[in-house]
């Protein structure tokens, strides 16, 4: 057995940032409603078709979240019937270069030589 040698990076301080904002990403998906609203404002219905596969119960409760969270708004739009739309706020918008630099690093790993694809796909399902 090998021995357990010791750690010499400090703890994340209380409260970290980065944990803080990984947990705005939280949730299937979550990232995904938010970038599909990092280009312009969108219906709920707009959204389920964009999203292609999610629920309705689902949707409603990640805008929820994303809302009481502070990174969208949900205007109310004065039209026959009355319609809903929802937009990225000052805070939504300011996530919009992490989204980007995920995107990035997410198509590198999809080309990754087949061997470690295996590898990869095992660590994001951990």
């Amino acid at each position: 057995m090998l021995k357990l040698r010791r750690n010499d990076v400090a703890p994340p301080p209380e409260g970290c940032a980065l944990t803080l904002c990984v947990r705005f990403l939280r949730g299937a998906w979550t990232p995904n409603i938010l970038w599909y609203l990092g280009h312009r404002a969108r219906r709920f219905s707009e959204l389920k078709h964009d999203l292609g596969g999610i629920s309705s119960k689902v949707l409603t409760q990640r805008l929820r979240r994303l809302e009481a969270d502070g990174l969208i708004r949900k205007q109310r739009q004065p039209t026959s019937p009355p319609s809903v739309e929802y937009t990225l706020t000052e805070l939504g918008r300011e996530l919009q270069p992490a989204l980007a630099a995920l995107i990035a690093v997410g198509e590198k790993i999809k080309r990754a030589p087949a061997q470690n694809q295996a590898t990869i796909e095992q660590q994001a399902a951990a």
